[in-house]
């Protein structure tokens, strides 16, 4: 009998030595992430305002992106750092494609095609493929309908090629175009039509007479819906056609300042009203700190006034707001003395209080010759921007503990 135990401990060891083998020799399988939702996205078109890029991240069904009616039309999202992707899911409205490429890039500019189709049959199409970058994208070479292509979902999963921690202060709201008026709630409060033109991003009922309280009970149409803020420029005319920005991301950084500092960063207060840039502005010199350039072609420079784009590229405007309060004031009779700029890498006795700085990025669908550009304020050395902060207080107060202190970057849901 012992002898029977015995070779029959013998062969169960076996059997689990012999499975621990099978299974050692394997991979380790791990956990399949999504990378892109509520990432910064860029289209080369958009049907409407209705159906932005950044509804395709969204994680909202009932939300969409939707092209112009032509072939060639492009989205991408920007994951925020090299990662490997193994599946994209594309989840297509009845306007889909029936041939598509599915593209990765590090820099934005050289793009590697990962997958192909030639016989797209819409609906929801799950493709495994194998592939590494920082931004990726969906080419539609042939459209199977006579509209544009529309994508309620366009999910990129994998992992990072990296690191799971970037170390950058960051969050971002992405926020497409809303509507337009020559009003200012900010510098000509309870006006209506006394301002320039602008264009309005995020809260969509922003007008001459809004007030904190109207932002928050607003539709928004940023990602993340959290973000009832309003954002606005003077509008872009080309050949005196309005046009408006396809790429919209408001970035909230610890940059500037001392790492020490970013350590002390507090959130912005709720109700904060901030107008950065020169209007009034009679040259590229004249105390402006806009400055634009174009998307993918970094080569062609920037300077505080339009840039000659390459065809095939982007005209980009970037604006930084300052990022030292008083610790006082939610406004200041030329909206800007409440503010300051960090010298030397600290905020200045007078604003003692470092808060995320917003840097404001928007791509215009425009390049070549700018003899026909303007702004409703002027030349583009003109570019403002004016802010008007209704994050709910506790989001704001996370998103500054969890991704602007301890230095880590969040994507538009306030998460590494």
């Amino acid at each position: 009998m012992k002898r029977a135990k015995s070779g029959t401990l013998f062969v169960g060891l076996l059997a689990l030595f012999g499975a621990y083998l099978v299974s050692a020799g394997q991979p380790a399988q791990a956990a399949e992430t999504l990378l892109s939702q509520g990432r910064p996205t860029l289209a080369s078109s958009v049907e409407s305002a209705a159906f932005p890029a950044a509804a395709a991240v969204d994680g909202d069904n009932g939300t969409r992106w939707a092209s112009s009616f032509a072939d060639n039309q492009w989205l991408q999202v920007d994951l925020g750092s090299s990662q490997v992707v193994n599946r994209v899911l594309l989840r297509w409205e009845a306007a889909y494609a029936k041939g598509f490429q599915l593209q990765t890039s590090d820099n934005g500019t050289s793009w590697t095609t990962i997958q192909t189709t030639t016989n797209g049959t819409g609906g929801e199409q799950s493709l495994v493929v194998n592939g590494n970058g920082r931004y990726v994208r969906v080419l539609v070479t042939q459209r199977a309908t006579q509209w544009g292509a529309s994508l309620f979902e366009f999910q990129v999963y994998g992992g990072t090629a990296s690191g799971p921690i970037v170390r950058v202060a960051e969050f971002l709201a992405d926020c497409p175009y809303t509507h337009r008026l020559p009003d200012d709630p900010i510098v000509f409060p309870n006006m209506p039509g006394a301002s320039h033109m602008h264009s309005f991003f995020g809260a969509t009922v922003t007008n001459a007479s809004t007030t904190v309280n109207d932002l928050v009970n607003s539709p928004t149409s940023c990602n993340p819906a959290e973000d009832k803020s309003s954002y606005w420029v003077p509008t872009l005319y080309v050949n005196n056609q309005p046009v408006e920005p396809t790429g919209t991301t408001f970035y909230y950084l610890g940059e500037g300042v001392r790492d020490d500092v970013i350590a002390r960063t507090q959130p912005l207060p709720f109700g904060l009203r901030i107008v950065a840039g020169n209007a009034k502005a009679t040259g590229p010199n004249d105390n402006t700190i806009s400055r634009w350039s174009c998307l993918h072609a970094g080569d062609a420079g920037s300077g505080h006034d339009f840039i000659n784009c390459p065809a095939g590229t982007m005209l980009e405007s970037y604006l930084d707001f300052p990022q030292c309060w008083n610790g006082r004031d939610l406004d200041s009779p030329d909206h800007k003395s409440h503010m300051a700029y960090p010298v030397n890498g600290e905020c200045p006795a007078s604003h003692p209080v470092p808060v995320p700085k917003l840097r404001q990025v928007l791509r215009y669908p425009v390049n070549g010759p700018t003899a026909g550009f303007r702004l409703a304020s002027g030349g583009g050395f003109t570019m403002h921007g004016d802010f008007f902060n209704a994050w709910p207080v506790a989001e704001m107060e996370r998103r500054v503990n969890d991704c602007i202190r301890p230095i880590i970057k969040c994507g538009a849901n306030g998460h590494p």
